[in-house]
Parts: C-alpha cells; sequence; structure tokens
C-alpha cells in the first residue's frame, strides 16, 4: 500500500468500510478523517476533478467537508476528508417530520449561498453535462432528442456553481451545521436548471406501503412549498424559465437509467416539448 502525498498508516485503515457505493467505499483514516476510496475501474480523471472541485467549494467559504489530498491504497486512488458524523438531512426529516418547514428553509439557504461563489472558467459546463446526457439518453425519439437540442441550446447558460445531484440525503446535520456533500457533478451553470433538477429529485421514488406514500407526498408538499418560498426570497425568480427547463432536466435524467423512473420522465418531456 502507498499513498502520492500523504504518508499512509495501516492502523488507520480498517479492513471493512464505514459505507459503499457503486463508484467507491468510505474507510475510517485518521485524525477524524475518512478516505473515500473509487473502485479500481473508476477512471484517474475522477479523482483527480474530484479534488479540484473539493477545494473550489472549500475556498468559496461553502459548508462542505475539509479536504485532504489523494491517496493510493492498493492500485486504488481515492480522496482524504473530514468525517462528518450526523444523520442526513433525508434521516432528520424521516425521525423528524414535524421539522419539516425549519428544515426546507435551512435547505433553501445552502442552494442560495451557491450562487454566490466564483467558479473558474475551466470547471465543465452545465450546458455540455446535459447536452451529453440528452444525446445518450434511451428511450426519446429522434424528433424528441432534437427538439430537447434544440431548447437547451436556446437557454441561458449561467457561470455560478451548481451541485449537480442537490437534494436532502446530500446534506449532512453535523455538529457545526448542515454540510453538503458528494460534488462529483458540480459544474458551472444556471441555478434555475439547477433548482428544476432539485424539484425534479425531490419527487423521485415511492415508499412501499400505502400510508407511508400518503406521508410522504404530504411531507414533499409542504418541503417543496417551504424551499422554494425562501430560496426566492433570497435569489431572483423566474417561473417561465423555471418552467421551460424542467423537460430539458427530465430528458437528461432519463440516461442516468433510474429504475421506475422513465415513464414518468418521457411523459415529462413529452409535455413539455412534443
Amino acid at each position: 500500500m502507498k499513498t502520492s502525498s500523504e504518508s499512509f498508516h495501516p492502523s488507520s485503515l480498517i479492513l471493512y468500510p464505514l459505507a459503499v457505493g457503486r463508484t467507491a467505499e468510505i474507510f475510517a483514516w485518521d485524525d477524524g478523517r475518512v478516505l473515500k476510496l473509487h473502485r479500481a475501474w473508476c477512471p484517474r480523471e475522477w479523482v483527480e476533478y474530484e479534488l479540484k472541485i473539493g477545494r473550489i467549494v472549500q475556498d468559496a467559504g461553502l459548508p462542505v467537508p475539509r479536504i485532504g489530498d489523494i491517496v493510493e491504497v492498493d492500485n486504488r486512488r481515492g480522496v482524504i476528508y473530514e468525517h462528518i458524523q450526523g444523520v442526513s438531512m433525508l434521516g432528520l426529516l424521516r425521525a423528524q417530520p414535524w421539522t419539516v418547514f425549519r428544515v426546507a428553509r435551512q435547505f433553501a439557504e445552502l442552494h442560495a449561498a451557491m450562487r454566490q461563489c466564483v467558479v473558474p472558467d475551466d470547471l465543465p459546463t452545465q450546458h455540455a453535462a446535459f447536452e451529453r446526457s440528452i444525446r445518450a439518453a434511451p428511450g426519446l425519439t429522434d424528433d424528441l432528442r432534437d427538439a430537447a437540442l434544440r431548447a437547451l441550446a436556446a437557454m441561458p447558460a449561467g457561470d455560478q456553481l451548481c451541485h449537480g445531484d442537490f437534494h436532502p440525503d446530500n446534506v449532512m446535520m453535523s455538529a457545526r451545521g448542515p454540510i453538503v456533500i458528494d460534488w462529483m457533478t458540480a459544474t458551472r451553470g444556471n441555478p434555475l436548471a439547477e433548482v428544476a433538477r432539485t424539484l425534479l429529485l425531490l419527487t423521485s421514488g415511492e415508499p412501499p406501503s400505502r400510508i407511508d406514500r400518503w406521508m410522504a407526498k404530504l411531507l414533499r408538499r409542504q418541503f417543496i412549498a417551504a424551499y422554494l418560498r425562501r430560496y426566492f426570497e433570497l435569489c431572483p425568480r423566474d417561473d417561465a424559465q423555471l418552467a421551460a427547463w424542467r423537460p430539458l432536466i427530465a430528458a437528461a435524467r432519463l440516461n442516468e437509467k433510474i429504475p421506475g423512473e422513465q415513464a414518468r420522465l418521457l411523459e415529462t418531456v413529452r409535455a413539455g416539448l412534443g
């Protein structure tokens, strides 16, 4: 085992991960830190980009995990982070649904703060990411794909920091306040497109039982209303542009191939562009 820029302490890497994802595993490290170790098949560029964006958002003063450096362990590369202890915002809502309005306001304030961040010109653009996803999206007819790409080209691009996957499960409720995690899809782009994607994510998926579905729908309506109200108290509002982004976000989301979502996403695309 070796590291690229930090000394490796064998006792600090435990045998079993703290968390497991499709592209990476999280291991305890040292001094209140963790190692996000990417799987061997992940391109080296992914890890380098993760370090780059992690430093950008940290230097911008956003509430994010403090970032270390790139480490190599058994021919796998990863990034050292501060260990954020706590539950996600989604976990808090499930345990304490009566906090929905307070939590939604916090969520909106975090999202609005990203608009103030200056990002470098070499950060990938949101438009380019959406275009790649729409071109590769399964289920779109040629006419719908062409319509989506034409509509995307006509939308204002923007040059502000966009998380790319901003939802309550990517906000940790820690001792030092809410912390935004998982910045791998961050881009330079239009904040209203980001809001449209967040709204799509907030309405994705359903609990299995009928009672849970009823409760989830009620909480979602309350959360979304409070989130939008607070966000647009802090940021300029443009309902027409927000609505125009909706089918484009759905078209791009198709490329993520989320089970159970394809029919609803296609319906949204057809309603907006068909």
